[in-house]
């Protein structure tokens, strides 16, 4: 499965747009409080890194329903609360590509 931000694939052709995917995870921060900011940022990190993960293995799988080869165009947005909630959504679009 290819996944890109850009909108064609160098070396490929789009053969068919299957439509637009997402995957969306949310975690609750698992760390506690500390007075030392650089811990507080590295875990802030690793649990960003973690969700992002888990949503675009989402987007991965909904693309493959479609039985798309490949997502184009993705756009990701990250939300940090107040609550210590981390919420990551992945979207594009699904795609059916050949090689030239």
């Amino acid at each position: 499965m290819i996944l890109t931000t850009t909108n064609s694939i160098d070396g490929f052709t789009i053969a068919e747009y299957k439509g637009i995917v997402s995957g969306t995870a949310v975690n609750v921060q698992k760390m506690k409080m500390t007075f030392n900011l650089q811990k507080y940022y590295a875990g802030i990190s690793e649990s960003v890194s973690e969700v992002k993960e888990q949503a675009f293995e989402q987007l991965k799988a909904n693309a493959e329903k479609l039985n798309a080869n490949a997502v184009v165009g993705i756009q990701v947005d990250i939300e940090l609360t107040t609550s210590n909630y981390v919420a990551v959504s992945a979207t594009g679009t699904a795609v059916s590509v050949i090689k030239r």
